[in-house]
């Protein structure tokens, strides 16, 4: 990865005891650019999520990874050819929350529903749990760690989910997923320091300069 290969001197992909994983966001859709919850509903990037998606190769260098494994929706797979990855692998597992009677609502409009609501502490009605989503996250977290160490590795996927399984990396519960804000088209590092899983990276979005 181009600008997120580098911290404080140190190569990670020599110092990791397991991959590096770099966690991608999709562009810009109309949902998510209007707050509406998108999980199982394909729609497509919007032309500005299509200049997003291309913009990421200004922060990854596609010919770096061994790698690629891509939600099943058009979102994430286009997201994944306009970053130059186009040579994937499409994994169930990755794509976003069940939201269930919750989808393509937003947030305000949840809440008049069910006061004080929120996706991390439910309740998720006829949809998934945060249980749920965590052992999907493991699932893929498993599938990673199954690389040879040092290797690269991109996961293009959907935001809560990602933020969900940034958490379970580093063994918070899905919840911690709260803290972790994730603009699209963003990508964010997940690696190692000392033997322990991190996160190294958050967050990034093209024209964003990062010390390091």
């Amino acid at each position: 990865m181009r600008c997120m290969n580098q911290h404080q001197g140190e190569a990670p992909s020599q110092m990791a005891p397991g991959p590096i994983v770099a966690l991608i966001r999709h562009g810009q859709t109309e949902w998510s650019a209007s707050g509406r919850h998108t999980g199982r509903t394909d729609i497509p990037l919007t032309a500005a999520g299509e200049a997003q998606a291309e913009a990421i190769a200004d922060v990854i260098d596609a010919s770096a990874f061994d790698t690629v494994l891509v939600s099943p929706m058009q979102r994430a797979q286009r997201t994944a050819v306009l970053a130059g990855l186009e040579n994937f692998h499409v994994v169930q597992d990755l794509q976003e929350w069940d939201y269930g009677d919750f989808e393509g609502l937003t947030s305000p409009e949840i809440r008049e529903r069910v006061p004080g609501w929120t996706i991390w502490g439910g309740p998720w009605s006829a949809g998934e749990t945060a249980e749920d989503v965590g052992a999907r996250a493991d699932r893929v977290i498993e599938r990673v760690l199954g690389g040879q160490p040092g290797s690269k590795v991109g996961l293009v996927g959907h935001g809560h989910f990602s933020r969900a399984l940034a958490a379970r990396w580093v063994g918070a519960p899905v919840a911690a997923g709260a803290w972790l804000a994730l603009d699209t088209a963003a990508v964010c590092e997940l690696g190692w320091e000392h033997g322990n899983r991190t996160l190294r990276r958050w967050n990034v979005v093209a024209g964003m300069r990062m010390a390091g």
